[in-house]
Order: structure tokens, then sequence, then C-alpha cells
């Protein structure tokens, strides 16, 4: 059977990589990463980064589920492309010890036995010397199967996975799709595909290319990357990725120091202190080649500084990206004809889980629905 994916990201290289391990006739079509976000006028994505915290533990059950599926394939993954995306330096989950999430991590990973560390204030800033801890303050590291991927590398490594399996390549964005008794067609920059059956994993594109509402939210996300000296990376050789907790504002995550494809070192913060919404292609388009926010990186870099006190920071840059979040909180992946699926709404959560977010959309494409997920 013929079957297309739309959309060349973390979720749709996925899709086609279990489609065409399957077996089956493959299209991904997708653009490669613009070379300017300033002057693009296509598609974008967040996917284009070095840097994203990949772990076992989450206080919802799916999420955990579909984690421990994704990062058990990583190895396969890398196997079939000769890409390395993953870093086992292990995830730090940090709070006060009375905030209810932070309470529920020990539980979560003793009933699902995850390997997990816990530790007190005191021991903490003997473990994470470069951390400043608040008195109160309780952590749980997990150890093994958890740090950080590279989600532009592990594209990288899904389509060339694909790719091997026998998928075509379509460098091209998708413009529009229509469906007709027999399949669809889909209409892109370089020409129409025609297919039997369509998945669309279009992240926050996905409503606007499919012309209808999916009672998606995308949100402008400005992340920051603080440019580090060879000192600060030999003092933060240790460091895992880091998950804070607390009052919303002040939950953000920290990636520990990673070589990005500028030769240089970069340590990155996220965690928006505000929600704004992108109502539109218009919108998303703007946003992202506005480069950011410069009033959130500046909250950004404060944080960070409260968080490792002393930080020698080089140079400090805004980078603009968005999620995508579903009315449920978990994705949207199911059947939305007879010829056209989805699968989107990573909900802030998708790019670790998403090889297994892939493969239920693959299946969802071939009649496998989760009922939880679909639209």
């Amino acid at each position: 059977m013929k079957l297309a994916v739309v959309g060349r990201g973390l979720i749709g290289a996925a899709a086609a990589r279990h489609l065409a391990g399957m077996g089956h006739e493959v299209a991904l079509i997708g653009p490669d990463e613009p070379a300017n976000f300033a002057r693009h006028d296509g598609v974008f994505g967040s996917h284009f980064d070095e840097g994203r915290i990949t772990r076992s533990l989450d206080s919802n059950p799916f999420w955990s589920e579909v984690n421990r599926a994704s990062i058990a394939r990583y190895d396969e993954i890398t196997a079939q492309s000769g890409v390395d995306f993953y870093w086992e330096v292990g995830a730090l989950h940090i709070g006060l010890a009375e905030d209810e999430d932070i309470a529920a991590i020990g539980r979560i990973a003793a009933e699902a036995g995850i390997p997990c560390e816990a530790y007190t204030d005191a021991e903490l800033a003997v473990r994470f010397p470069y951390l400043a801890i608040a008195a109160g303050t309780r952590g749980y590291f997990e150890p093994r199967n958890a740090g950080y991927i590279s989600p532009r590398r592990l594209v990288r490594a899904q389509t060339i996975a694909a790719e091997r399996f026998g998928t075509r390549i379509i460098n091209a964005t998708a413009l529009g799709i229509s469906e007709s008794a027999s399949g669809v067609t889909i209409r892109t920059t370089s020409g129409d595909v025609w297919a039997a059956r369509a998945l669309v994993a279009a992240g926050g594109h996905t409503e606007s290319l499919l012309e209808q509402s999916l009672g998606f939210t995308v949100f402008a996300r400005t992340v920051a990357l603080f440019r580090l000296g060879a000192a600060e990376v030999q003092r933060l050789s240790d460091m895992p990725s880091i998950r804070c907790f607390g009052p919303k504002g002040e939950t953000p995550y920290i990636l520990p120091p990673i070589p990005y494809p500028d030769g240089q070192t970069w340590l990155k913060l996220g965690g928006d202190p505000v929600d704004t919404q992108l109502e539109n292609e218009a919108e998303i388009k703007d946003w992202f080649r506005s480069g950011g926010s410069g009033v959130v990186a500046d909250m950004l870099e404060q944080q960070i500084l409260a968080r490792i006190p002393a930080l020698a920071i080089e140079e400090r840059r805004a980078v603009p990206c968005m999620t995508t979040f579903t009315r449920s909180g978990l994705p949207c992946i199911g059947p939305l004809s007879e010829h056209v699926s989805v699968a989107s709404g990573g909900c802030g959560a998708g790019a670790k889980c998403s090889d297994e977010l892939g493969r239920l959309g693959a299946m969802a494409l071939l009649g496998e629905v989760r009922q939880e997920l679909a639209p």
C-alpha cells in the first residue's frame, strides 16, 4: 500500500521509519531546516536544536509508558542510521519537598520500577555542588535511561533509517490535502503526491494544513542559550538534565553544556513564565522570524544565575520555538476520515518519546487506534 507521511519532524520521521520497516511503500514529505529563520517564508519546526531532556519518569502513566518505549529503541535507531543522538547523562527532578509533583516522583519511580536516587537538600549540595540548593529541597535522580537527545540528529537518524527501508524522501512543503474515493492527493511545492492513505504530523501547522480545527492550542516559546568557555564546561562536566518544580513561571528545565554545530558549547534553559498563543499561520511565521522574546530571555537568564551561581556566560541567545497542546493533554493520534489520519500535539513533552508517538501514528494509519488518543 502506498502511504504518505506529511511532516518531516520528530513524529513524522518516526512514523515513516516504522511504516517502511513493516514493508509499506512510503513517501515522507517535508522541507529541510531553514537556512535563515528571519528570511524564511515556509513552515517552521522546533526540532532544529541540539538539546531536549529525555527521561523515563512522568507523573502521567501514558507519558511514562511512551517515554520508556521510545528510549528502549534508541539503540535500534542508532544502529539503523549510524547517527548518534542520545547522551545518557541522567535526569534530576528537583523542588521543595512539600511540592506535590516532586513528592510524587519517588512514589511513581518505585511503582514503575524505575531506578531513582533520592537526595535531601544537604545531599544535593554535595552531589551537585554547582547548584544553589534551598533549604527543604528534595531531589530525585534518574541515572539510567535518561539524559538528553539532539532532536535535530534524531530526525536525521529516523529519516536515514526510513530511507534505508525504502522510503521516498520528498524535500518539499505540503500546501494542501484533497481526498477522493481512492485516496489522497497532497499538493506540495514540488508537485502533487498521491497516496492511498496519509498521516499528517505537521506539529503546529497541522490544523492549517488540514483546514479544520482539532482543538489544538499553539504557544510561542522562547528558550535561552548561554555560551560557555572551556573552564565552565569542565566545571559542569557531570551535570545532568534538570527539571525544576515550583510555582508557575519558576519551573525551568535546564540542559547541560552541549556542543552545537557552530563549534561552541551552549547551556540551554527553557520554561516560559507566560503563555502566548499563536492563532494562525501568519502569527507562527512572524513569531519564528522575530527571534523570540528578549523579555523572557532576561527572565530565563535571571533564573539560570539563581540556579547556578556565578555562571560565567560569554554570550546569550534567545531562540523561538512553539509547542502544540491538545484539549486532553495527550497527543491527538487517530483517523480523521477513511484516508487521512493525524499524529500531532506533543504537549511540550513529545521529543523524547517521539519514536513511540510515531509508531502509534503509523498503527493508526493502518487501522489500529488507541481510543484515548483518537481525535
